[in-house]
């Protein structure tokens, strides 16, 4: 009994691909192998990027923080009470009125950012100004 040459055929072809491919001259897993490497290292290096640009956003937002903090303790209400404590000729009411005053960011700012002799000045100006407007509602 021989074998069918079309059985034979069937045979060699229903092994794996890669067997037929062999016979060919052809093989699908090297060919498949260098690009899926390079899939995989171009993969990992765009991982890399990703987590080297988030311990960059990561760090900038520490500095940033570190800055804001420096920022609010330089214009604090402690500082400018203390300064404040400093001056001379402030009077009781202008006093009171700076504490509310400083309640304010932008007024803290301005305050420890004056000259110290333009201080009393600024402040005296803006206790008049809310001591007109408080007036002229009446």
């Amino acid at each position: 009994m021989s074998a069918d040459p079309a059985l034979v055929d069937e045979d060699a072809s229903s092994g794996s691909g890669d067997e037929m491919n062999m016979l060919d001259g052809h093989n699908k897993r090297q060919t498949a192998t260098p690009g899926s490497g390079r899939r995989k290292r171009s993969r990992k290096a765009t991982g890399d990027v990703i987590v080297d640009a988030m311990l960059e956003i990561a760090a900038a937002s520490k500095m940033r923080a570190a800055a804001i903090m420096k920022n609010e303790e330089r214009f604090s209400i402690s500082k400018c009470i203390k300064v404040l404590d400093e001056m001379q000729d402030v009077d009781q009411h202008l006093y009171f009125f700076a504490l509310d005053l400083f309640e304010s960011p932008n007024a803290r700012e301005t305050f420890i950012s004056l000259k110290s002799e333009r201080r009393l000045t600024w402040l005296q100006n803006k206790f008049n100004a809310s001591s007109s407007a408080a007036v002229s509602q009446l």
